[in-house]
C-alpha cells in the first residue's frame, strides 16, 4: 500500500511538473507586447504605432492556438482592421458552432426548449474594444496587454473565462487616428505642447463623432464592427472602452443616469448596472479608489457605440477612464475638492462613489490597470453566467416578437412610390447594415386603399430586433428633465430626436393590422431600383430635381467632359408636367444609361431643347474651410462632397488670406463658432503654425470674393460670424436667450420651404431640419454693420435678403425635445440668401448636413452650389 502511495503521489507530482512546465513553454513562447515594443504597456511618454500593433497581433496570432487573428476590413485611409478571437483551444475549433448557437438565440431561431439547451451547450461571447477615439491613448495600447493576459495566464479565473466566454477584442477601432495621435505626441514630446491635441480631425471625415455613426454606417470603420455585432456573431455584452473620466476621479462606470429609453428591454438596463456593480466590487476589493457611478451618461439615445446594443438586447457599457496621456500629473491631496462631477462628494457618503481617490501621483499605467480590471470584472461576470446570458438575450428577442403581435404594428412598408427613391432604398440599407430583417414584394399588392408596386419593402415588426427599428422609424419623445425645480433643463446625452424616415424624406407606411403579400428576404443589401432610360436622348438627358442621386450624375457627366444645365421654371413635354430645377446633362465620355442603372434613376430622354429658360453650369469647383481648431462638421460637409462627386478643395486660415479665391465657384464655412473663426487656436496651446484663425485679413478675402460674384454658404454657428463681419441686416434671434426660456438640444424641427425660389428646387414643401442648439434669424434693417471689420466692408450697401426656408408656426416640434419654440424660432427664417455685391451669402441657421443624416435637406446645399456655378 505505501508502494502504490508513494507511486500515486510521483505520478501526480510528474503531472503537476508537466502543467507547469506547458505553462511556463506558453509563457516563454508567446511573446509579451514588451518584447515587441520594447517598453511595458503604459510606460511613461511611450505609445506603440499601429504598425507595432498589428506586427505584435500577428506574432502573438503565430505562437498561440487560443488566439485567433481575422481582417474585417480597411479604414478610410486604407489600413487593415483585425478582431482577435480568444478563447481555449478546443473552444476556437469549434468557432462555427458557438457563432451559430449565438445567432439562433439572438435571432429567436428556435423554440423555448430548445433555446434553454443551447443557452448551457453554448459559450457567452463578449465583444470588447479600444482606441475609437484617439486622442484617449491608454485603450488602443492596453488591448495588446488584455490579449497577452487572456491568451497565456493560467489563473483559475483566465481559465474558467477561456472555457466559458469566446472574447472578441477589437485591439484598435480607429486606426488611422492612433498614428496621427501617436505622431502628434511624439513629434511634441518634451515641448510645452506635449499634451496638446492634433489640430485635425483624428478620423478623416468623423473625427469624436466615429462614436455618433452606430445607426448609420456611413463609414466603414463602423460598418466593418456593425457587421460583426449585428450580421454574425450577436455578442451578448459589448464593452466600448473610452477615456473621460471626471477630474478627481480614475474611472466612470454603470450605472448611468437617467433617463433611458423605453423600448430598450428592462432587462438591460438591470444588465448594466449589474456588471456595474461587479466592476465597482472589484476596485474595491483590489484597492483601487475612484471609481464613480451615475455620471452623465444616459440609456435614452441610439447611436453610439455602448447604445446601439441596447435595441439589439445586448449589454451595452461604456467605461470613462481617466489620464488619457503618457505624460504624468500630479495631484495634490490637499487640493482635493469636496465635490466631483457637478456634486458628488469626496467623503465616500454616496453611493455612487463609495471609495473616492484622494489625489497624488496620476500615470498612463493607471488607465491601463483600470481598463484591464474592468475588463476582467466583466469577462468573470460572463463566464460565470453564461448560460444566464445566452438565455436572456432570447427571451428578450422572444418578447420583441411577442409585444410586436400585442401592440402592433403589424409591419412597416416603404414604397417605391418616393419623393427620392434613392434614399428611400438607403433607408432600407440603414435597417440591414443594423440587423434588420426585410422583405421585398413580388407583387403589387393593396393594404388599407393604398397600392403598393411590386419591389415595395415589407418590414414585419415582429422579430428580435425590433426595438431597434421602432426607434429608427418611429418619433422620439424625450421626458422634460431640470437640474432642479424652476432650473435649466437637464441636457440630453448627445441628441434628444433622430426619427430617420423625417429625416431622409421618406414616406413609410405603419400598417396595424396583419395582411398577406408575396415577399422574398433581402440578404445583405438592397439594390437600388432599375434604372431607366426613357426616349429619343439627341438632346440630351433630363434628371429630377428631386432626387439626390441626380447630382451625383450631374457631376460625373460634367467631370467626364460633358454639360449640364438646370430648368429655371416646370415645363410640360407631352402629357408630362416636369418640375423646375431639373437637370439636363449630354456629352463626355460618361454613360447617363449606366449611371442611371447604378443608381435607380428614371431618365428622360429629350430630343430637343425644350421650351424652357436654361442655365448652364460647369463642373463645381467649391473652396472648404477648414480651421486648424478641428471641427467635425467641416469633416462631414467634405464626406458629403466627396460622395456626391463634387470637386473639392481644402483651405486653411492663410488659404483665404492669400489665395486667389475668384477660382471657386462656391465657399462654405461649416458651423464653427464665430471667435474660433476669427481667432483660431491660442499660441499656449498649440504650436504657432496652428495658432490664429481667419482673422481681419481673411475676412475682407471673403468679403472682396462675394463682392466680386462668389457664393459663399455658411452653416449653423457660422452664420453668426457672416451677419457679423459682413454687416447683414440679418440677428440670431435665439442669440443671448436663457435655456429655461429656449431650449432644442438635438431635435427635428418643421420647416417649410419656399419650392418656388431656385436655391429650393426639388425639395418637399415641408422638411424636418436637423436643429442641434442652433439659430433662426430675424430680418433687421437696423442692425449694426461691420463690427469688428473694416471700413470697406462698413460701407457696403444694405443687402437684399431673400428667405428660402422658415421654422413652421406650430407643431415645430417634430422627434425629440424642444422648450420655447413657439416663442423664439415660430415662422422666422431658417435659410436666407442675401445680395453682396455681385455675388451672394447663403445662410443657414441649422446644419442641413448633421452627421450625413438629414438627407432630405441636402438639396438646399446643392443648388446653393450649383447656383453659385451657373454660367
Amino acid at each position: 500500500m505505501t508502494t502504490k502511495n508513494s507511486w500515486c503521489k510521483a505520478a501526480l507530482l510528474t503531472l503537476v511538473l508537466a502543467i507547469s512546465c506547458i505553462s511556463v513553454t506558453m509563457a516563454q513562447t508567446v511573446p509579451s507586447p514588451e518584447d515587441v515594443y520594447g517598453f511595458k504597456v503604459g510606460a511613461d511618454y511611450k505609445l506603440a504605432d499601429y504598425s507595432q500593433i498589428e506586427d505584435y497581433l500577428s506574432k502573438l496570432d503565430a505562437s498561440s492556438e487560443r488566439v485567433k487573428k481575422v481582417e474585417i476590413g480597411t479604414t478610410v485611409l486604407g489600413r487593415k482592421m483585425y478582431i482577435l478571437f480568444i478563447s481555449s483551444e478546443e473552444n476556437l475549433k469549434d468557432l462555427d458552432k458557438w457563432k451559430d448557437i449565438s445567432t439562433k438565440l439572438a435571432r429567436v431561431q428556435v423554440s423555448n426548449d430548445e433555446a434553454m439547451k443551447l443557452s448551457e451547450e453554448g459559450k457567452a461571447v463578449v465583444w470588447i474594444d479600444g482606441g475609437m477615439h484617439s486622442t484617449e491613448l491608454a485603450h488602443g495600447q492596453m488591448t495588446s496587454e488584455l490579449a497577452y493576459t487572456l491568451t497565456t495566464s493560467e489563473t483559475t479565473e483566465m481559465k474558467k473565462i477561456r472555457e466559458n466566454v469566446i472574447t472578441i477584442l477589437m485591439p484598435v477601432m480607429n486606426p488611422d487616428g492612433l498614428d496621427i495621435v501617436v505622431d502628434w505626441y511624439k513629434k511634441n514630446l518634451g515641448t510645452a505642447y506635449e499634451t496638446s491635441r492634433p489640430p485635425i480631425l483624428y478620423h478623416y471625415y468623423m473625427g469624436h463623432d466615429n462614436n455618433r455613426d452606430w445607426f448609420m454606417n456611413t463609414m466603414p470603420e463602423t460598418y466593418n464592427v456593425t457587421k460583426i455585432l449585428y450580421n454574425e456573431w450577436y455578442p451578448q455584452i459589448v464593452y466600448n472602452h473610452h477615456q473621460s473620466s471626471p477630474s478627481w476621479t480614475k474611472i466612470s462606470l454603470p450605472p448611468y443616469a437617467d433617463p433611458v429609453n423605453p423600448r430598450i428591454h428592462p432587462a438591460i438596463t438591470a444588465g448594466v448596472s449589474e456588471l456595474g456593480s461587479a466592476m465597482t466590487k472589484r476596485f474595491s476589493l483590489e484597492n483601487m479608489p475612484g471609481a464613480i457611478a451615475d455620471n452623465f451618461y444616459t440609456m435614452f439615445w441610439n447611436g453610439g457605440g455602448r447604445t446601439v446594443p441596447y435595441y439589439h438586447n445586448m449589454i451595452g457599457i461604456l467605461t470613462e477612464t481617466g489620464h488619457t496621456s503618457p505624460t504624468p500629473r500630479f495631484y495634490d491631496p490637499e487640493k482635493l475638492p469636496k465635490t466631483v462631477a457637478g456634486g458628488t462628494p469626496t467623503d465616500g457618503t454616496d453611493i455612487m462613489y463609495p471609495d473616492p481617490w484622494k489625489g497624488g501621483e496620476s500615470h498612463f499605467r493607471d488607465a491601463v490597470d483600470y481598463m484591464l480590471t474592468a475588463t476582467w470584472a466583466t469577462l468573470d461576470l460572463a463566464a460565470d453566467r453564461k448560460s444566464n446570458y445566452l438565455y436572456n438575450i432570447y427571451k428578450m428577442g422572444a418578447s420583441a416578437i411577442e409585444k410586436s403581435k400585442e401592440e402592433g404594428p403589424f409591419a412597416y412598408v416603404i414604397g417605391k412610390d418616393q419623393w427620392d427613391a434613392f434614399e428611400s432604398v438607403n433607408l432600407v440599407n440603414v435597417l440591414l447594415k443594423g440587423g434588420i430583417e426585410i422583405e421585398k414584394t413580388t407583387k403589387s399588392f393593396e393594404v388599407n386603399g393604398k397600392k403598393y408596386e411590386k419591389g415595395a419593402y415589407v418590414i414585419y415588426t415582429a422579430q428580435a430586433f425590433r426595438p431597434y427599428l421602432m426607434d429608427l422609424l418611429e418619433k422620439q419623445n424625450y421626458p422634460s428633465r431640470f437640474q432642479y425645480p424652476g432650473g435649466p433643463p437637464d441636457t440630453p446625452y448627445d441628441l434628444a430626436g433622430w426619427t430617420l424616415p423625417m429625416q431622409m424624406g421618406i414616406t413609410v407606411d405603419k400598417i396595424a393590422k396583419p395582411f398577406e403579400v408575396a415577399t422574398e428576404k433581402v440578404l445583405d443589401e438592397a439594390s437600388y431600383y432599375e434604372g431607366d432610360v426613357r426616349g429619343n436622348a439627341s438632346y440630351g438627358y433630363l434628371l429630377s430635381a428631386n432626387s439626390n442621386a441626380s447630382v451625383i450624375v450631374t457631376n460625373k457627366v460634367l467631370k467626364a467632359g460633358g454639360t449640364a444645365y438646370k430648368t429655371k421654371a416646370s415645363f410640360k413635354s407631352g402629357k408630362t408636367t416636369y418640375p423646375a430645377g431639373a437637370y439636363i446633362v449630354s456629352g463626355g465620355s460618361a454613360s447617363v444609361e449606366d449611371l442611371a442603372s447604378e443608381y435607380g434613376l428614371e431618365v428622360i430622354g429629350l430630343s430637343a431643347e425644350p421650351k424652357v429658360a436654361l442655365t448652364k453650369v460647369h463642373a463645381p469647383k467649391v473652396g472648404l474651410y477648414k480651421s486648424w481648431v478641428s471641427n467635425m462638421d467641416e469633416g462631414w460637409t467634405r464626406f458629403i462632397m466627396d460622395e456626391y462627386s463634387f470637386e473639392t478643395d481644402t483651405l486653411h486660415d492663410t488659404d483665404i488670406q492669400t489665395k486667389d479665391l475668384s477660382q471657386y465657384d462656391v465657399l462654405i464655412l461649416p458651423s464653427q463658432r464665430p471667435k474660433s473663426i476669427l481667432h483660431g487656436n491660442s499660441p499656449l496651446k498649440m504650436p504657432e503654425k496652428f495658432t490664429g484663425g481667419i482673422g481681419l485679413e481673411g475676412s475682407v478675402a471673403l468679403s472682396n470674393y462675394v463682392k466680386n460674384g462668389g457664393t459663399l454658404i455658411a452653416f449653423d454657428e457660422a452664420s453668426n460670424y457672416v451677419i457679423e463681419q459682413f454687416g447683414l441686416p440679418l440677428k440670431d434671434a435665439t442669440e443671448g436667450t436663457e435655456s429655461t426660456e429656449f431650449f432644442i438640444p438635438g431635435s427635428l424641427i418643421k420647416a417649410g420651404i419656399d419650392t418656388t425660389h431656385p436655391l429650393a428646387f426639388g425639395m418637399q414643401d415641408t422638411v424636418a431640419v436637423s436643429f442641434n442648439k442652433s439659430r433662426a434669424f430675424v430680418i433687421d434693417k437696423q442692425s449694426k454693420k461691420g463690427e469688428g471689420g473694416t471700413e470697406d466692408i462698413k460701407d457696403a450697401p444694405m443687402p437684399e435678403v431673400e428667405v428660402i426656408a422658415n421654422y413652421a408656426e406650430k407643431d415645430l416640434l417634430m422627434s425629440g425635445w424642444a422648450m420655447g419654440e413657439k416663442k423664439y424660432i415660430a415662422k422666422k427664417p431658417a435659410m436666407v440668401k442675401a445680395k453682396y455685391g455681385k455675388g451672394a451669402v447663403v445662410l443657414f441657421a441649422f446644419r442641413p448636413q448633421f452627421r450625413a443624416q438629414p438627407r432630405g435637406t441636402y438639396k438646399l446645399i446643392f443648388n446653393s452650389i450649383f447656383e453659385g456655378a451657373a454660367e
